[in-house]
């Protein structure tokens, strides 16, 4: 095999990695990985768990990322990616999973109540 793949989940993002070993070239959904997540911190919280293995530049990675928004699309990468990387190396699952990169995270958005302008918000109480 000349792949290692993992499925991250986050909110309501999907995220398919892919890791080989290669020179650090990563690409998400046909796009640079700095074009498409244009913000410092996304970048950051993706690459954790190939920094905590210092392993950083060491692994081509093919990102295909759909559903929510970037900040959500960034949690599923690093989920998909830690998974990925305990797929490489069992030996990585014990420092990946002490940091808790493997635990997907399962806050959802709250589904809006009839009778409520949103999930919880009610009208204010009028005595008369």
């Amino acid at each position: 095999m000349d792949y290692f793949y993992g499925t991250g989940r986050r909110k309501t993002s999907v995220a398919r990695v892919f890791v080989r070993p290669g020179n650090g070239k990563i690409t998400v959904n046909g796009k640079a990985f700095e074009e498409y997540f244009e913000r410092a911190i996304l970048r950051q919280i993706i690459m954790q768990p190939v920094e905590l293995v210092n392993s950083a530049g060491k692994f081509d990675l093919y990102i295909t990322v759909k559903g929510g928004g970037k900040t959500g699309q960034a949690g599923a990468v690093r989920h998909g990616l830690a998974r990925a990387l305990v797929a490489y190396n069992p030996d990585y699952r014990k420092t990946i999973k002490a940091e808790g990169f493997l635990t997907r995270d399962p806050r959802m958005v709250e589904r809006k109540k009839p009778g409520k302008p949103k999930a919880r918000k009610s009208s204010q109480f009028s005595k008369r």
